[in-house]
């Protein structure tokens, strides 16, 4: 068992070293082809974040662990919005201020609500079982398709002053190298994390699911919680928000998209709550940033989001 949590750490460790690695010279290589700094953010930053979710449920669509896929995705984005933007609404009030968010933040809770509707199969179709279907990833990845292309108006009706402070410049060479180090990096640690959260499930007498949507989907998260957090340190709470909301809409666009068409996703009954609470999460973020005159995440309301997560968390680890 030790052997397995050491190996799990690992794991984490090279998953979020190789997104950073990957995310900084893809960033690089970008540049030097004169992409623009926003396309960038919105595409190759946005996407390397997702990464590690990306690895893990490659892995466990592979694996045939459908469990893990949906609690993955469905724990890195309930985690995202309660406890990301918990805490760094806690350290700083988070202000809206980008138009782009005003359309991404309904997107994102129309993902949410999506991911239900392709689920309830028994109540809405009347299909055998409820199961997200190979060409419900399909649905999923013409949703982001369209993602894409709204990104790419964004960016040509956009400056390109807004660029990633701290990034790194490489030749195309050296751009190259890191690349496929941070890709080795994310396909080994998340082989290693896909394979001993299952063992440690069936140790602990865990289900998938459970490991997935705490352990698994919080690390797995934690590139999103290091940019949310520099990035409030810095006062650019947009960008703190917009890097939560663009994750949790490649999440389930992408991510689920792609994983269900490897191998669909068999949804269990307590999926449900988990998929509720997903839609609840992206309710409430809805109705505190667009309600009041302020257009902003108080404290009061962090704490709120922070105390549901810490609920559910509980309601998972002892009474699922």
């Amino acid at each position: 068992m030790v052997w397995s949590v050491l190996l799990l750490l690992l794991g984490f460790v090279l998953l979020v070293a190789g997104a950073d690695k990957l995310v900084g010279a893809a960033s690089a290589l970008a540049g030097n082809f004169g992409i623009p700094p926003l396309v960038i953010g919105l595409t190759v930053v946005a996407f390397g974040t997702s990464a590690p979710e990306l690895t893990v449920n490659v892995f466990a669509s592979l694996g045939g662990a459908s469990e893990m896929v949906l609690a993955n995705v469905l724990g890195s984005n309930i985690f995202n919005v309660l406890g990301i933007l918990g805490i760094c609404a806690l350290v700083y009030p988070l202000t809206v201020k980008s138009n782009t968010t005003w359309i991404e933040i309904p997107l994102s809770l129309l993902a949410a609500v999506l991911v239900w509707v392709l689920a309830a199969d028994l109540l809405l179709n009347e299909g055998t079982a409820n199961i997200i279907s190979k060409g419900d990833g399909l649905v999923l990845l013409l949703f982001f398709g369209v993602f894409l292309v709204y990104n790419i108006m964004v960016s040509k009706n956009s400056s390109n002053e807004e660029v990633i402070a701290g990034g790194k410049t490489y030749t195309n060479k050296m751009a190259l190298f890191w690349m496929l180090l941070g890709l080795a990096g994310l396909v080994l640690g998340g082989k290693l994390i896909v394979d001993n959260a299952v063992g440690l499930a069936r140790q602990f007498g865990l289900s998938e699911r459970v490991i997935g949507l705490t352990i698994v989907s919080i690390g797995t998260s934690l590139p999103e919680l290091a940019t949310s957090l520099v990035a409030v340190r810095q006062k650019k709470v947009d960008i703190a928000i917009g890097n939560v909301v663009g994750s949790n809409i490649f999440n389930i666009f992408f991510i689920l998209g792609l994983s269900s068409t490897i191998l669909p996703v068999q949804v269990a009954d307590s999926n449900f709550l988990d998929i509720w609470v997903n839609v609840l999460a992206g309710l409430f973020l809805f109705v505190f940033l667009f309600s009041g005159k302020g257009r902003k995440l108080d404290r009061w309301e962090a704490g709120i989001f922070f105390s549901l997560y810490v609920v559910y968390l509980v309601y998972l680890l002892f009474y699922s």
